[in-house]
């Protein structure tokens, strides 16, 4: 089971939205996607070892699981800013919290040998290329939607709750296929990005 939520604020910061569009490049994407570079490698390399470990045991790994899930966590607190739908910095670190950003899988007690073969074998076709069709065509309408969003909170100093829940579902959705696609879970996503209780 994964939980991905992002909590949507009452009110949101003009000047930080006017500083992340001008000059995010440099003080968040930067700086985080130079550490972020470093753990996706690590994370690469883990991901081929789990997929043997898997195949021969039936178990991940739980400490790299774990460092799966912080890595991902990490990568959505900085996704979750640049979508402009949290005010704040993102911190640095696998171990770091944040108040409007949460994210966690359920660790599997075992993992299907079966399912992790036929992922590395045909995954490609039967997840990467529906799930990828469809998220590229939402993506269209989550990049209109972030930008009429844009102007909302430049001119309101709030971000329309249905437009910032369509964000949120792109990226749960989105995620739950690279949890998969990381033999983390079992369960094929669903086409869908509501949580897990209302899908």
């Amino acid at each position: 089971m994964m939980t991905l939520e992002i909590k949507h604020q009452e009110s949101y910061s003009r000047g930080e939205l006017l500083l992340r569009s001008f000059f995010g490049l440099f003080y968040i994407v930067l700086p985080h996607a130079f550490l972020l570079m470093f753990m996706a490698i690590a994370a690469g390399v883990l991901s081929f070892l789990s997929f043997w470990v898997i195949l021969f045991t039936g178990r991940y790994p739980q400490s790299w699981f774990e460092f799966q899930v912080k890595y991902m966590r990490w990568s959505l607190r900085v996704n979750s800013r640049l979508y402009n739908l949290s005010d704040g910095y993102p911190a640095f670190g696998l171990n770091a919290a944040d108040e409007y950003v949460t994210f966690d899988v359920t660790y599997p007690e075992s993992i299907s040998r079966s399912s992790v073969l036929l992922r590395g074998l045909f995954g490609w076709f039967y997840v990467l290329i529906p799930h990828g069709f469809v998220l590229a065509l939402l993506s269209i309408a989550v990049s209109v939607v972030s930008f009429i969003g844009w102007w909302a909170v430049l001119f309101t100093g709030s971000f329309p709750k249905s437009m910032f829940d369509l964000i949120v579902q792109f990226l749960r959705w989105s995620q739950r296929v690279s949890v998969y696609m990381a033999n983390m879970s079992d369960e094929y996503p669903p086409f869908s990005g509501l949580p897990d209780e209302h899908k």
